[in-house]
């Protein structure tokens, strides 16, 4: 699995309540649906989250998450390469969870947790794109998002062009397109280094 979230997903009750949508992963990981090292988590960065504890509960249970502040230092391309690698080592087959929160509140203001600073849509946009085409995935959600909260409708629409990018990535796979950096010689013009 892998998972776009702002947060972590993975205390064990909020409120007193064992389902939540806090707790997802922690259901997934302890009901024994999923192993811990297969749930590969990108853009964390709560302020409140995860506490020491839930860090040890991850580390111990073998997430690989990858922070926001490690894609600030390494740069997102490379932060990618190794999350899907990562995503590939093992599994026959993928799902992807998008919570609207990874994109910076800029371009997601419409959910229940915004958080800055996030992804921005020209970053998950084409990394969703990739996933569809380098993966073997079979399914997708994208979840939290609250369109009332967001009167300029920003949140719903790239919510729907994430899973456009999915569904063109799937396509692109399928047709035998190249890829991770495939554009379409009609509307990208020419390539770099050539003048006409």
């Amino acid at each position: 699995m892998i998972h776009f979230d702002a947060h972590p997903d993975c205390e064990p009750s909020m409120f007193g309540h064992l389902i939540t949508h806090a707790t997802p992963v922690t259901r997934l990981i302890e009901d024994e649906h999923i192993p811990g090292r297969n749930f590969i988590q990108i853009g964390l960065r709560s302020a409140m989250a995860p506490s020491n504890e839930l860090l040890a509960w991850m580390h111990e249970h073998g997430m690989r998450t990858h922070f926001m502040a490690e894609i600030d230092r390494r740069g997102f391309k490379v932060v990618l390469r190794d999350a899907i690698a990562e995503a590939l080592d093992g599994p026959e087959y993928l799902y992807l969870s998008l919570d609207i929160d990874v994109l910076d509140p800029a371009f997601a203001p419409g959910t229940g947790a915004p958080e800055p600073p996030g992804l921005t849509n020209r970053e998950l946009l084409p990394t969703l794109l990739r996933i569809g085409h380098e993966t073997p995935l079979v399914g997708m959600e994208v979840v939290e998002i609250l369109p009332h909260l967001d009167p300029g409708y920003s949140t719903t629409m790239n919510a729907r062009r994430a899973i456009f990018e999915v569904l063109s990535g799937i396509a692109m796979r399928r047709t035998g397109l190249p890829g991770p950096d495939y554009l379409d010689p009609a509307v990208s013009g020419p390539p770099p280094g050539h003048d006409t």
